[in-house]
This record gives C-alpha cells, structure tokens and sequence, in this order.
C-alpha cells in the first residue's frame, strides 16, 4: 500500500478526486458523439468532428503553456473545466431532444478543444507541484490508473447507452464531470497551483525560451516526432474501427467492450508502473509502446471481436507503461518555470498529425479498402516506434533518482 501514499499529500488528493471524476464521462462522450455522427451523416463526417476536436487543441496549445507558467493554473484551469461542461451540456441537450446536426456537433468540438488547449499544459507542472519529487512516478502511474479505469467503464456504459437509450445521456455525465472537476480544483489552495508572476517580456519570448529547451534534448524532440506520425496513423483505429464494430462485430454495444479491454490494459499498465523502475526508463519506455498498435492489426486481420479485445488490452497496457515513464523522466529533467511550455510543445507535436489523418482515413479507405489502410497504419506505427532505438539518447537515458544514489 506504500505506493499509494501519494494520496496523503492533501493537494495532489484533490486534483487527483476531481480528475477521477472526469475521466469516465471523457471516455463516455467520443464514443457517443461518434455513434451519433454515424446516425445523422458518415464516416467522412465522423473525422470530420474529431478534427473539429483536435485542430483548435493543437492550434491554442502553445498559448496554454505560456499561460500555465505566467499565470495561476487555478485559475486557468477551472476556467476550462467551465467551458467544457457548459459545452458538454448545450451537445447532451441537442443530442436528447433529437435535433443535432453535424455542423452543431463540430462548433461545440471546436470550443472543447480550444479549453483543453489551455487546461492540458498545465497538468504536468501542476503534478510535479503537489507531491514530493520522490513520489512523481508514483502520482503519474496514479493518473495513468484513473485514466484506464476510466477507459474500462467509460467506452463500456457509452456503448450500452448508445445501443439502449441514445448517445446523448453519455455526454451529459462528461458534462457533469468537468463541473466537478472544477470545483475540486477550487480546494486547491494558490500557493501549489500558482505558477510564475507574469513575464512582461511577451508572449513570443516565453515561447522562444520554451522552444530552447524542447529542442535542447534530441531525446525530447524525436520521441514526440513519431508520437505524431503515430497519432496520425492511429485515426484508422479511430475513425474505421466503429464502421467495422456496425459491419461485422456486433455494433456499439461490442465496439465499447473492446474499447473497455483497451482501458483494462491501461490500468495494467498503471499497476506495472507502480512497481517498475527501469534504469534507463525510455529504453523501457520505447519497447512498451510497440504494442500499442496491436488492436490496428488485429483489425487489418480481420479477427473476430475477441481477438481485438486481446489486442487493445495489450496496446493499451504499451500505451500507458511508456506514457509514465515519458511523463516522469520529463519532468525529472526540464526546470519547472518552463516545464508547461515544453509540454505544450509536446502536445502540440504529438497532436499536429493526428488531424490529418482524421481527414485523410476516410478518403483513402473509400478508395483502397478499409483492410489496406488498417494494415498501412499498423505496420507504419511498429516501424515508427522501433526507429526510436537509433537515437543514442533514447538507448543511453538513465533514471534520475539512480543517479542522485537514490
């Protein structure tokens, strides 16, 4: 039990409550929004919402990390928090009352992302601020467990209240989520939420010192170039694998259990990550997120339902053993005045391919086959994760703590 202590530490108790309670209904709602554009248009309009989702997410991210550093994340962060729930809201009433149109679907995407660009850098360093350094593996792997066990009951109950009484009901307890994950966020005194006193050498000068140290590290930039080109490919799980779950597995009901494996993986991962402590952790990291294309493969063979399920538990335990060891090895090594800058670099790079894809899956598959693309996408991502072994630093980064004889 010594490796959840971390949820003594008062602050990190509370952020860690309020995500908790919204992770399920985030889980909920893209699997609902997507069943509901399916009903109301296609595939190509399916991509078309996610890009909606993701485009202002990438495009305000570098924003969100200047303001996480210069001003109080309490603040910056419930802000969003509102936004989400109120947007959240306005799409459950639409989708109830049975009048939504695409068009809606994707204003009210693009006014979600635009808040998670400025909630999403902030996450990083505001962790780091609310437990001891000697506990941050095991608070990320904590997150990293909320979020699986959020991805095991989330796509589960999306998928049966799709199937049984409409996706609407499914965003509206995302909504309720992001109200109570503000107010959680609000018992978080300014002392450990606050960051840096704002800087009156501009917004571009914050950003210049950022860029500095994400391309000082080569082992920083090349992991989050392919997790780009990772997440571009990984739209042919996204975008064609609920039109195969409607062609041949058995609907949303099904897809949502496979997407619930892939959440029990996670939470594996989570657990594993509790214990694990690799002395050169991106090595271990890079090896771990091989797997993660497994449920895309498993597609382009043309398993059956349980076959997939397998592959999405094995992708999604990958998926979360690298992300943790990622997360904390960054934090670890970039100073905190600038760490939500850097990691706004980083999600505006992992996300910048991801549209793309969203856009061009369901164009390409209309021409050569659902089973090519899924095969393209899923050899392309093992390729993209194992190059990560040419680049010295990868191979040679040694955990922190061992260094400082810990």
């Amino acid at each position: 039990m010594t490796k959840f202590a971390v949820l003594r530490e008062r602050d990190f108790r509370w952020f860690f409550i309020g995500s908790a309670a919204s992770i399920i209904g985030d889980y909920m709602a893209p699997v609902a929004i997507v069943f509901a554009v399916l009903e109301i248009g296609g595939a190509g309009d399916v991509g078309l919402v996610l890009a909606a989702r993701i485009v202002p997410l990438i495009a305000f991210m570098l924003v969100g990390g200047v303001i996480a550093d210069r001003l109080p994340r309490k603040a910056v962060m419930i802000g969003a928090d509102l936004v989400r729930a109120a947007g959240q809201g306005l799409l459950a009433y639409l989708l109830l009352s049975g009048n939504a149109q695409v068009w809606e679907l994707a204003a009210l995407q693009v006014a979600h992302g635009t808040a998670s660009a400025m909630f999403t850098p902030a996450i990083t360093g505001l962790v780091q601020q609310t437990v001891p350094a000697a506990r941050l593996q095991e608070a990320n792997s904590l997150r990293g467990l909320a979020g699986s066990a959020g991805s095991v009951a989330g796509p589960a109950v999306a998928g049966a209240l799709v199937a049984f009484a409409g996706p609407g009901w499914a965003v509206a307890i995302d909504a309720a989520g992001f109200a109570v994950s503000a107010y959680c966020l609000g018992r978080l005194p300014s002392r450990v939420v606050g960051a840096s006193p704002w800087s009156f050498h501009g917004m571009l000068s914050d950003l210049r010192d950022g860029w500095r140290e994400f391309v000082a590290r080569r082992w920083v930039w090349t992991i989050v170039a392919v997790a780009s080109l990772m997440n571009m490919f990984q739209a042919a799980y996204t975008v064609l694998g609920p039109v195969e779950a409607v062609n041949r597995l058995g609907g949303p009901a099904v897809w949502g259990l496979v997407l619930a494996c892939g959440g029990a993986g996670a939470m594996l991962g989570g657990l594993i990550t509790l214990w694990l402590r690799p002395y050169r952790p991106l090595r271990a990291a890079v090896l771990a997120v091989t797997l993660f294309p497994a449920p895309i493969l498993a597609l382009a063979l043309g398993l059956p339902a349980f076959g997939v399920a397998a592959a999405a538990l094995a992708g999604g335990c990958g998926l979360i053993v690298f992300n943790t060891l990622w997360e904390t090895t960054l934090q670890q090594s970039i100073p905190q005045d600038r760490l939500s800058r850097v990691s706004a670099y980083e999600w505006f790079g992992s996300y910048a391919c991801n549209p793309i894809g969203l856009l061009l899956v369901p164009a390409v598959s209309a021409r050569a086959g659902h089973q090519a693309v899924l095969w393209a996408s899923g050899t392309a991502m093992v390729a993209l994760a194992a190059s990560l072994f040419l680049v010295p630093e990868v191979r040679a980064q040694v955990r922190e703590q061992v260094l400082a004889g810990g």
